[in-house]
Protein backbone atom coordinates (compact mmCIF):
# COMPACT_ATOMS: atom_id res chain seq x y z
CA UNK A 1 0.00 0.00 0.00
CA UNK A 2 1.29 3.45 -0.90
CA UNK A 3 1.87 6.26 1.54
CA UNK A 4 0.27 9.66 1.33
CA UNK A 5 0.83 13.20 2.44
CA UNK A 6 -1.72 15.39 4.08
CA UNK A 7 -1.69 18.92 2.76
CA UNK A 8 2.02 19.41 3.49
CA UNK A 9 4.44 21.47 1.44
CA UNK A 10 6.85 18.54 1.11
CA UNK A 11 6.61 16.26 -1.92
CA UNK A 12 4.72 13.05 -1.28
CA UNK A 13 7.00 10.16 -0.36
CA UNK A 14 7.77 7.54 -2.96
CA UNK A 15 6.82 4.02 -2.10
CA UNK A 16 8.11 0.65 -3.18
CA UNK A 17 5.67 0.66 -6.11
CA UNK A 18 6.57 4.26 -7.01
CA UNK A 19 3.02 5.56 -6.53
CA UNK A 20 2.60 8.77 -4.55
CA UNK A 21 -0.68 9.89 -3.04
CA UNK A 22 -1.72 13.31 -1.76
CA UNK A 23 -4.54 14.19 0.60
CA UNK A 24 -6.09 17.64 0.88
CA UNK A 25 -7.97 16.75 4.06
CA UNK A 26 -11.20 17.32 2.12
CA UNK A 27 -14.41 16.37 3.92
CA UNK A 28 -15.12 13.32 1.78
CA UNK A 29 -11.64 11.80 1.33
CA UNK A 30 -11.77 9.62 4.45
CA UNK A 31 -15.51 8.95 4.21
CA UNK A 32 -15.34 7.70 0.63
CA UNK A 33 -11.74 6.46 0.69
CA UNK A 34 -9.81 8.29 -2.03
CA UNK A 35 -6.75 10.47 -2.56
CA UNK A 36 -6.84 14.03 -3.85
CA UNK A 37 -4.07 13.16 -6.32
CA UNK A 38 -2.11 10.09 -7.34
CA UNK A 39 1.30 10.32 -9.05
CA UNK A 40 2.34 7.30 -11.10
CA UNK A 41 5.88 6.16 -11.95
CA UNK A 42 5.12 6.85 -15.64
CA UNK A 43 4.95 10.58 -14.92
CA UNK A 44 1.16 10.78 -15.10
CA UNK A 45 -0.62 12.49 -12.20
CA UNK A 46 -4.38 12.14 -11.74
CA UNK A 47 -6.26 14.66 -9.61
CA UNK A 48 -9.64 13.60 -8.26
CA UNK A 49 -12.72 15.73 -8.70
CA UNK A 50 -12.22 19.10 -7.00
CA UNK A 51 -14.96 21.43 -5.88
CA UNK A 52 -14.93 24.83 -4.25
CA UNK A 53 -15.06 23.37 -0.73
CA UNK A 54 -12.12 24.74 1.27
CA UNK A 55 -11.82 24.26 5.02
CA UNK A 56 -15.28 22.70 5.02
CA UNK A 57 -16.95 25.72 3.40
CA UNK A 58 -18.16 26.33 -0.14
CA UNK A 59 -16.52 29.36 -1.74
CA UNK A 60 -18.80 32.35 -2.03
CA UNK A 61 -19.77 33.66 -5.43
CA UNK A 62 -21.07 32.20 -8.64
CA UNK A 63 -19.89 29.52 -11.08
CA UNK A 64 -16.78 31.48 -12.06
CA UNK A 65 -15.69 31.79 -8.42
CA UNK A 66 -16.42 28.12 -7.74
CA UNK A 67 -14.39 27.13 -10.82
CA UNK A 68 -11.40 29.30 -9.84
CA UNK A 69 -11.44 27.81 -6.34
CA UNK A 70 -11.85 24.23 -7.62
CA UNK A 71 -8.98 24.63 -10.09
CA UNK A 72 -6.92 26.07 -7.22
CA UNK A 73 -7.60 22.97 -5.11
CA UNK A 74 -6.41 20.79 -8.01
CA UNK A 75 -3.32 22.90 -8.64
CA UNK A 76 -2.44 22.75 -4.92
CA UNK A 77 -2.52 18.94 -5.14
CA UNK A 78 -0.25 19.06 -8.19
CA UNK A 79 2.05 21.42 -6.32
CA UNK A 80 2.29 18.89 -3.49
CA UNK A 81 3.74 16.51 -6.09
CA UNK A 82 6.10 19.13 -7.54
CA UNK A 83 4.05 19.97 -10.65
CA UNK A 84 2.25 23.10 -11.78
CA UNK A 85 -0.29 24.35 -14.31
CA UNK A 86 2.30 23.99 -17.07
CA UNK A 87 2.17 20.21 -16.60
CA UNK A 88 -1.62 19.92 -17.03
CA UNK A 89 -2.49 17.92 -20.16
CA UNK A 90 -6.23 17.33 -19.63
CA UNK A 91 -9.07 18.94 -17.72
CA UNK A 92 -12.67 17.95 -17.15
CA UNK A 93 -15.27 20.47 -16.03
CA UNK A 94 -18.60 19.25 -14.70
CA UNK A 95 -21.41 21.82 -14.50
CA UNK A 96 -24.95 21.59 -13.17
CA UNK A 97 -26.19 24.25 -15.63
CA UNK A 98 -25.21 24.61 -19.29
CA UNK A 99 -25.70 28.35 -18.88
CA UNK A 100 -22.61 28.45 -16.63
CA UNK A 101 -20.31 27.29 -19.46
CA UNK A 102 -19.07 30.77 -20.33
CA UNK A 103 -18.14 31.64 -16.73
CA UNK A 104 -16.44 28.30 -16.10
CA UNK A 105 -14.71 28.46 -19.48
CA UNK A 106 -13.37 31.92 -18.63
CA UNK A 107 -11.90 30.58 -15.38
CA UNK A 108 -10.36 27.67 -17.30
CA UNK A 109 -8.78 29.98 -19.87
CA UNK A 110 -7.32 32.21 -17.15
CA UNK A 111 -5.72 29.20 -15.45
CA UNK A 112 -4.72 27.09 -18.45
CA UNK A 113 -4.96 29.24 -21.60
CA UNK A 114 -1.20 29.26 -22.10
CA UNK A 115 -1.03 25.48 -21.64
CA UNK A 116 -4.09 24.59 -23.75
CA UNK A 117 -4.77 21.12 -22.31
CA UNK A 118 -7.28 18.72 -23.79
CA UNK A 119 -10.57 19.63 -22.12
CA UNK A 120 -14.13 18.44 -21.67
CA UNK A 121 -17.10 20.35 -20.28
CA UNK A 122 -20.00 18.14 -19.21
CA UNK A 123 -23.41 19.03 -17.79
CA UNK A 124 -24.46 16.75 -14.90
CA UNK A 125 -27.59 16.41 -12.76
CA UNK A 126 -25.93 17.59 -9.55
CA UNK A 127 -23.28 17.10 -6.89
CA UNK A 128 -23.07 15.79 -3.34
CA UNK A 129 -24.04 19.24 -2.03
CA UNK A 130 -26.69 21.09 -4.06
CA UNK A 131 -24.87 24.41 -3.47
CA UNK A 132 -22.00 23.17 -5.65
CA UNK A 133 -22.36 23.98 -9.34
CA UNK A 134 -18.85 23.10 -10.62
CA UNK A 135 -16.44 20.19 -10.16
CA UNK A 136 -13.16 19.79 -12.04
CA UNK A 137 -10.59 17.06 -12.63
CA UNK A 138 -7.00 17.52 -13.76
CA UNK A 139 -4.48 15.21 -15.37
CA UNK A 140 -0.85 16.24 -15.56
CA UNK A 141 2.32 14.76 -16.96
CA UNK A 142 6.00 15.28 -16.41
CA UNK A 143 8.47 12.86 -17.95
CA UNK A 144 10.11 10.88 -15.17
CA UNK A 145 13.77 11.58 -14.54
CA UNK A 146 14.78 8.42 -12.80
CA UNK A 147 11.78 8.48 -10.46
CA UNK A 148 8.03 8.82 -10.16
CA UNK A 149 6.04 11.83 -11.33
Amino acid sequence: MSESTSGSDAPAPSTSDGVRRVSSDGPWEDTIGYSRAVGLPSGLVLVSGCTSVVDGRIAEGGPYDQAVTAFGVGLKALGDLGLGAEHVVRTRMYLTHAGDAEDVGRAHKEMFGAVRPAASMIVVAGFIDPSLVVEVELEAFRAPSGGPA
